[in-house]
């Protein structure tokens, strides 16, 4: 279990510095490598040792978002789009696979969709976003995996996982 929850947070760690690590190449498109993979090792992290009930019904929010995301984006993504919309699956899929989880995990989910959610509209619609949107991103990002690391150890430490 801390083998996929190091990975999940390494891999994101990676997604954070893309543009310090790999100077040489495109920094969005690894930015959505490192974040994707980090949110596959999340989404296996939750199926195989953090789940505690089925999904909610109310986890098809996440689809609406998905679907609104690349209405409203898609056309300023240019030749991210189809990156964009695998990304978005992954976030979503982690976010629904979260809500499986405890509280502590599934808030956390949510705070991490709003964060790429919130970056995605200062990367793609700069102009439409409000300055004080930059610190935003951060606090939720901060959250979210704060919320889903303490999740998951606790139930680590309770003999959940």
């Amino acid at each position: 279990m801390l083998a996929l929850l190091l990975a999940a947070l390494l891999l994101s760690w990676l997604g954070d510095e893309a543009g310090v690590f790999f100077p040489w190449g495109p920094e969005l498109p690894l930015m959505l490598l490192f974040f994707g993979l980090a949110h596959i090792a999340y989404i296996a992290l939750f199926l195989k040792y953090l789940r505690v009930r089925r999904i909610p019904r109310w986890t098809l929010i996440y689809a609406v978002w998905w679907i609104g995301m690349l209405l409203i984006l898609g056309p300023s993504t240019g030749a991210l789009l189809f990156a964009v919309a695998a990304y978005g699956l992954v976030l979503a899929g982690t976010a629904t696979m979260a809500a499986r989880c405890r509280p502590l995990i599934t808030i956390g989910g949510v705070f991490f969709l709003a964060s790429d959610s919130i970056l995605a509209f200062r990367l793609f619609l700069p102009d439409a976003m409000p300055q004080w949107t930059s610190p935003a991103v951060m606090l939720t990002y901060t959250l979210g995996q704060g919320l889903i690391v303490a999740g998951a150890l606790v139930a680590a430490r309770t003999k959940e996982a």
